[in-house]
């Protein structure tokens, strides 16, 4: 029991170290104990693979033979164990919404790693020594736990051009996602398995292991600290975080060209409107001393009341009213027929003309002779003797009408 409590122990206190290390956002704990739990699958499926590629070697090459140990090591154990731990961190959390995070890759590939690293502990350690125990604690666990974090490293840098739309950047970082990992842990294995025929192989072992150790505490402190969001919202919101983070060389890459955002909708496909900025207002305060400004008001200007010749005061001019003038009118109101131009404004009653007297008989279309009006002699007075006797009538004289020369203008007498 005691040995079992050993052989987790490691692995336990390196998960916690890196769970502390992801300041930003936990990861969910669900997602961490089903990634070690496929880690420890891994072991299963990794003793599987090399069994098989031992036997391949065994047709081609002695089994002791410096060739068979380097290929064994190398394609061989490493590639069977790492690959395992790939492709649990690439099946179960690459497309897990709660990767949205540079730093969340180191912490599902460790924990993965881990999960192998315990089981194999266990078997190592069910009939080994204190010793062993120890020294695969302080050795062995911590070697997957620094493969793990150079795996995880790669893994966001991979996510990371993914949210970028660089295909190509994505495919070179999962690529090196598995082989520098594998590079790491061969050469780890190596070192040891040649130790017994090369003495100067375990002292490069130990430089080896220091240096690459404290070099992955740097890289993780450095990962944590510069951990940024990848899909804050769904989708990246821009290249110029992760233009920062390759100039800065937090993942230790080439800095890439800042790729232009996009003006589609990816969930949809649509073409994304321009959002208006808004407009600005103008400043209401002194920008140097930040006071606040006071509108200035324009002074209304008085009309002059004085005479700027002479000086003296103008007395105001009293306007007269002017009446209001109809304008006459152009028709005439009883006939409705426009007027002369030279009509007076106001309307003149229109004369009608006298007509002549009928000069022909109505009944027969005979024309009339002009009657002649008889000659009224004088009447003497009566005499009271004269009124008593009865009036005797007088005849009717006929009176010529006087005619005149119209050469002369001289009376001419007619003679019958």
């Amino acid at each position: 029991m005691v040995m079992i409590y050993l052989a987790i122990l490691p692995a336990a206190v390196l998960m916690y170290f890196i769970y502390k290390a992801d300041k930003v956002e936990k990861e969910p704990v669900e997602l961490l104990v089903k990634i070690f739990l496929y880690g420890v699958v891994t072991t299963i499926s990794a003793v599987i693979l090399e069994l098989l590629g031992d036997d391949i070697l065994g047709f081609f090459l002695y089994e002791d033979s410096l060739p068979f140990i380097f290929l064994e090591n190398f394609f061989v154990v490493a590639l069977a164990e790492e690959l395992g731990k790939y492709v649990v961190v690439k099946k179960v959390a690459w497309k897990h919404p709660a990767f949205n995070y540079t730093f969340d890759a180191v912490v599902y590939a460790v924990f993965a790693s881990l999960g192998f690293a315990v089981l194999e502990n266990i078997l190592y350690l069910t009939d080994a020594s204190i010793t062993t125990a120890v020294m695969r604690g302080v050795l062995a666990v911590p070697g997957h736990a620094i493969d793990a974090v150079f795996m995880g490293s790669y893994f966001g840098a991979a996510k990371r051009c993914e949210a970028l739309g660089d295909k190509n950047g994505m495919k070179t970082n999962l690529q090196k996602a598995l082989i520098v990992p594998v590079g790491i842990h061969g050469f780890y294995d190596f070192c040891l398995s040649v130790s017994d025929y090369y003495p100067i192989a375990i002292v490069v072992f130990f430089v080896f292991e220091i240096c690459i150790t404290i070099y992955a505490i740097r890289k993780v402190k450095k990962l944590s600290a510069s951990d940024t969001a990848l899909f804050p919202t769904g989708y990246y919101p821009g290249a110029t975080i992760a233009a920062q983070m390759y100039n800065q060389r937090a993942m230790g890459f080439e800095p890439m060209p800042v790729q232009p955002a996009m003006n589609f909708d990816p969930m949809t496909g649509q073409p994304l409107q321009p959002i208006a900025q808004p407009v600005q207002p103008a400043m209401n305060f002194d920008p140097m001393t930040g006071q606040p400004l006071q509108p200035v008001m324009q002074p209304v200007q008085p009309a002059m009341n004085f005479d700027p010749m002479t000086g003296k005061p103008l007395h105001p001019v009293e306007q007269p009213v002017q009446p209001v003038v109809q304008p006459a009118m152009n028709f005439d109101p009883m006939t409705g027929k426009p007027l002369h131009p030279a009509a007076q404004s106001a309307v003149q009653p229109v004369m009608q003309p006298i007509q002549p007297a009928m000069n022909f008989d109505p009944m027969t279309g005979e024309p009339l002779h002009p009657v002649a009006q008889p000659a009224q002699s004088a009447v003497q007075p009566s005499t009271p003797a004269d009124n008593d006797a009865p009036a005797e009538p007088k005849e009717f004289v006929p009176v010529t009408p006087i005619q005149y020369d119209p050469v002369t203008g001289q009376p001419v007498v007619i003679t019958e």
